[in-house]
């Protein structure tokens, strides 16, 4: 991340890179990702489910009088509601599928910002006890976390702990 001006808050700059970023992942979307989005949207909507309670009432209605042209069962309301909950589930999974590669893509950056932050706490310790040592001033870890914090955290080491206790649960 590039430094924020000398004049910019820095959670302002924060916000506007992340914001970059998601302008940045809408504009990269293909036309069907573009439309299998628009499609979820209008079909999440209190309009879409009126429109069809609507829809369903005049076809029963009209259906019922002399103007028949799909007697009861509704075999062509059927075939028609069918279908479209057809391709409106496969919609929704593309959406879904979606957004799971941008959640992933989020966890992947959040991951590898944590790591880089860890680092950077690691070396600011081995920082902070060397200028301590060189001033002469004498400090006693007794803490064993701290020497702990003062090694370079194994990540490998962290997941495969998670692993394992997932495993025995």
């Amino acid at each position: 991340m590039p430094t924020p001006p000398p004049n910019q808050h820095p959670v302002l700059h924060n916000i506007e890179t992340i914001a970059e970023l998601e302008r940045d992942a809408l504009e990269k979307r293909t036309r069907i990702e573009r439309v299998t989005a628009g499609v979820t949207r209008i079909a999440g909507s209190t309009a879409f489910i009126v429109l069809h309670l609507a829809w369903f009432a005049l076809w029963i209605v009209l259906n019922s009088t002399r103007f028949t042209f799909d007697a009861y069962p509704f075999s062509l309301l059927n075939l028609i509601v069918a279908l479209e909950a057809v391709i409106l589930t496969s919609v929704v999974l593309m959406t879904q599928n979606q957004m799971e590669a941008i959640t992933n893509r989020r966890a992947q950056l959040d991951l590898q910002v944590n790591l880089l932050a860890e680092q950077e706490l690691t070396t600011m310790l081995h920082m902070l006890h060397g200028l301590c040592t060189k001033a002469g001033v004498t400090v006693t870890v007794h803490d064993e976390r701290v020497q702990h914090l003062l090694k370079e955290t194994d990540i490998q080491k962290i997941s495969d702990t998670l692993d394992r206790k997932e495993d025995s649960e």
